[in-house]
């Protein structure tokens, strides 16, 4: 039988030994197992291969087992999709494909929509709902570092979701930091709870403030996004680039965030899905590198969410992370 896997970037080795896991899982007892001659060293190798790849898991006690093949085959193919959108989005950032399209519209006629199409004015008002949504998706695809939004009422409609979901996972699936922070509305209204829920499992950070907050979106602390008229944000938005103006609104930002509280989960005293895979991650692989590789996040996301969750077990590293858990019956 030929490499069935190749295309997804399992050699020839590599898918034998996994094929030959699934035949040994499958007819072999606990009792045969545990009988079993240790590998050598090559073999071992191998299966660690395996592990890395997402084809097999290591448990506590070194046994390896092989992963589902509907799991098995989904994870190859993020991996593989992840894999292709960073190459992708650095041969377009290396070829300056964006800025070089931006170039046409400086050519063109102004923009009845905007003041000036020209990024040097530090400061550019943006006239209507889709010259901003032209504004967020331009800063989201260059963002790499962090995004800050407030949403004052809490509220978002399903065809703003519709709009920013697609936005909100590209940025956590690069490892952005997302933090938001929503009006107490939110705790009303269940398609935005659920929603901003749904983002938090991914890696994003939400508080609630019970205080008025200001509209303002911040992406790498280089560019903010307020509205012309917060009263009507349909009317536009101010682009700002200047300096010191963003760092102002930053400020603003992390006194909002300090004042807010925790977004509730569905239940407080639980892991999320991520949390949970997280802590798994703990106990079966030895390196960041693997482990995130495992869940189809990239390293920084796998790191940001670890530290989330010392935070919330209070733990000071991440042995002590794992027994907590434990503990708290979050691991089985």
């Amino acid at each position: 039988m030929g490499n069935l896997l190749a295309f997804l970037g399992v050699n020839d080795e590599e898918e034998r030994l996994y094929r030959a896991l699934l035949r040994r899982d499958s007819s072999a007892s606990g009792s045969e197992e545990s009988g079993r001659d240790e590998p050598t060293s090559s073999e071992q190798s191998a299966l660690d291969g395996l592990v890395a790849l997402g084809l097999a898991t290591r448990n506590t006690h070194g046994a390896i087992r092989p992963v589902p093949p509907p799991r098995a085959v989904d994870t190859l193919i993020d991996g593989r999709l992840r894999r292709l959108r960073e190459d992708l989005e650095s041969e377009a950032a290396r070829h300056s494909v964006i800025e070089s399209l931006f170039r046409e519209r400086l050519t063109a006629a102004p923009s009845p929509r905007a003041d000036t199409d020209d990024h040097s004015r530090m400061i550019t008002q943006l006239h209507g709902i889709e010259a901003v949504r032209e504004a967020i998706d331009e800063l989201t695809f260059f963002a790499r570092t962090e995004d800050l939004t407030t949403e004052p009422t809490g509220r978002l409609t399903e065809e703003s979701i519709a709009v920013s979901h697609p936005i909100n996972m590209r940025l956590l699936r690069r490892g952005v930091r997302m933090r938001m922070i929503m009006g107490s509305a939110i705790l009303q209204h269940d398609t935005t709870l659920t929603y901003m829920r749904d983002l938090v499992s991914h890696g994003a950070e939400v508080r609630i403030s019970h205080h008025p907050i200001e509209r303002v979106i911040i992406v790498d602390r280089s560019a903010a996004l307020t509205p012309i008229d917060p009263a009507h944000t349909s009317v536009g938005a101010l682009l700002v680039r200047e300096p010191g103006l963003v760092a102002t609104l930053v400020t603003l930002f992390e006194r909002m965030w300090a004042a807010a509280e925790e977004l509730p989960g569905e239940d407080t005293d639980l892991p999320s899905d991520i949390e949970r895979e997280i802590l798994v991650m703990l106990r079966e692989a030895d390196k960041d590198e693997t482990a995130a590789r495992r869940l189809g996040v990239s390293v920084r996301t796998y790191r940001k969410h670890l530290a989330v969750i010392m935070r919330r077990l209070g733990a000071a590293n991440r042995v002590e992370a794992a027994l907590i858990a434990l503990e708290k019956g979050w691991l089985n």
